[in-house]
C-alpha cells in the first residue's frame, strides 16, 4: 500500500481510506485513478451518499477542484443525515460560516411582526449551545417565502469580508422560478436600475440616476401545457427583490407573487428557490459550492403525465 493511501478503522465500522493529493485534479478524475477497483457509477454513489471528504469536509460535486497536499477521505460508511430544524436544514458549518437550506415561510431575521422564530434565531440558539459567547451575523437575506441556500457568518470580521467583496467573492448565485406564461426568447438578460419606495416596493427604471444597477440572466428549463415555465436565473448583481421585479418587467411574474404582478398561485407559495451558491471562502480561500434540491412542489408541478 502506498504512502498516499492510508486505511483508518473506526471501531464497529468499515474502513476509511485517506488519499493524499499530489497534483491539481478534479475530484472524479482523482477518485477514478486512486480507486481502480471501483467504476464511475460506484464513485458517483459514494459522492451522492456523502462518503467523500476533502480535508474532513463532505463534497458531492464530481468536479470539485483538488490541490496538492489535500487529503481525500473515502468513508466506509454513509454520512449521518444532514442536521434539520423546523424550517431549515444545516448544509455546512466551519469555524467561520454556516450555510443552510431555508424553507419557504421562514423569515431570515426578525421583523417588527415576528421576532422569535427566524433562521437567525434558530441558528443563534444552536451555536450558543456550544458557548454562550458565540454570535451570529447575517451575510445576505432571502425573502420569507423564498426557499434555498443562505449563508451566515460566525464573526463580524467574516461578515464584513463577505459583504465588502461580495461581487468578487460570489462566483455563482443561481435561482429557479416558476413564472406565469412562457418567456420569449427562451433565454435572455434583463438589465435595469432598482429603487425601493417608502412603502417597501421595489421599482424598476432604465434611468441610471433612479436606482442601483441590477442584471438577471434567465433560461427557460421546462414548460407546462397550461402556460407556466420553470426558469433558471443567474444573478450578476444582488439587489433586494431583483428577480421578482425583473420577472414583472418582462410580464412573466413569479407565481404566488401578487406584490409584483402575479395573478395565480398554483403551488400555494412563492415560486422562487435559491438553488446554488458558489463562493470563495473568506478565510481559507477555498472554492465552495452548495446546492439546495428543487422543492418537491416544484418537481411535481412540472412532472410529465404518464
Amino acid at each position: 500500500m502506498s504512502k498516499t493511501e492510508q486505511p483508518r478503522v473506526r471501531r464497529g465500522q468499515r474502513t476509511d481510506t485517506d488519499l493524499t493529493v499530489s497534483a491539481p485534479a478534479e475530484l472524479m478524475a482523482f477518485l477514478v485513478e486512486k480507486l481502480p477497483h471501483k467504476n464511475r457509477s460506484n464513485i458517483k454513489s459514494l459522492l451522492k451518499n456523502k462518503q467523500i471528504l476533502v480535508n474532513g469536509k463532505v463534497f458531492t460535486q464530481f468536479n470539485h477542484p483538488l490541490q496538492p497536499g489535500q487529503v481525500v477521505t473515502v468513508a466506509g460508511n454513509r454520512a449521518p443525515e444532514t442536521t434539520q430544524y423546523r424550517g431549515l436544514t444545516l448544509l455546512y458549518e466551519d469555524p467561520h460560516l454556516i450555510v443552510i437550506n431555508k424553507q419557504s415561510g421562514l423569515l431570515s431575521m426578525a421583523s417588527n411582526k415576528e421576532r422569535d422564530r427566524t433562521a437567525y434565531s434558530i441558528l443563534s440558539d444552536y451555536i450558543k449551545k456550544e458557548s454562550p459567547k458565540n454570535r451570529l451575523f447575517i451575510i445576505h437575506r432571502l425573502d420569507r417565502e423564498t426557499s434555498g441556500v443562505m449563508m451566515f457568518a460566525k464573526s463580524e470580521k467574516v461578515q464584513r469580508l463577505m459583504q465588502e467583496s461580495w461581487n468578487d467573492t460570489i462566483k455563482e448565485r443561481t435561482y429557479v422560478a416558476i413564472v406565469e406564461g412562457i418567456p420569449e426568447p427562451p433565454a435572455g438578460t434583463i438589465t435595469s436600475y432598482l429603487k425601493e419606495s417608502k412603502a417597501l416596493i421595489v421599482y424598476s427604471s432604465q434611468n441610471p440616476e433612479h436606482g442601483q444597477l441590477a442584471i438577471t440572466n434567465y433560461t427557460v428549463q421546462k414548460t407546462t401545457e397550461d402556460g407556466y415555465a420553470l426558469l433558471e436565473l443567474e444573478l450578476e448583481t444582488g439587489r433586494k427583490n431583483q428577480i421578482r421585479v425583473h420577472m414583472q418587467d418582462i410580464e412573466h411574474p413569479i407565481v404566488g407573487d401578487s406584490k409584483y404582478g402575479a395573478r395565480s398561485n398554483p403551488i400555494n407559495r412563492l415560486g422562487l428557490h435559491a438553488q446554488r451558491l458558489a463562493f470563495e471562502h473568506p478565510i481559507t480561500g477555498e472554492q465552495m459550492q452548495f446546492m439546495a434540491p428543487l422543492p418537491k412542489v416544484f418537481q411535481t408541478f412540472f412532472k410529465q403525465p404518464e
